[in-house]
């Protein structure tokens, strides 16, 4: 395991990792880090770095690095879910469970959510209260809104 840190509009980064892919991304308030990060070679992230650094500078909205995130099944279906919500865009727990085919699993969804290691390129910050209102976020209120933000008004590029 190997880690780094970028600075970010939205705070330090700490981004880690091992030979299978990006394993983590943390936002400073993020408060399920891991404490074993191993040492810091950044090096390691440059094409994390890069891409993170575009969608920033509100030149990228997908990415394309490898990630090798550790969890359950159930929450893997979750990641991939939140995967495929678009750019700028929002979805309720309610529309997420319904998307992976478990309309009954609200709680659960947001259960795997809150646990998603790989926050932003794994866009956890696009889930939202079923009344649309900003809800819970493992990064902290003030990052996600500014992720929700920041990615509508680079819509229209």
């Amino acid at each position: 395991m190997t880690h780094s840190i970028l600075a970010s509009p939205i705070g330090d980064i700490l981004l880690t990792g091992d030979r299978h892919g990006l394993s983590g991304l943390y936002t400073a308030q993020h408060g399920k880090k891991p404490t074993d990060i191993g040492e810091r070679v950044d090096s390691d992230f440059a094409e994390v770095r890069r891409q993170l650094d575009e969608y920033f500078a509100g030149e990228r909205d997908m990415f394309d690095v490898v990630l090798s995130p550790v969890g359950t099944m159930f929450q893997r279906r979750v990641w991939e879910a939140l995967r495929r919500i678009d750019y700028g865009s929002t979805v309720s727990y309610t529309q997420l469970a319904n998307q992976i085919g478990n309309p009954k699993a609200v709680r659960a969804v947001g259960g795997a959510n809150g646990r998603n290691p790989i926050s932003i390129i794994v866009p956890c910050h696009r889930v939202v209260g079923a009344d649309g209102k900003i809800v819970g976020y493992a990064g902290g209120f003030h990052a996600k809104r500014w992720l929700l933000d920041h990615e509508i008004a680079h819509l229209s590029r």
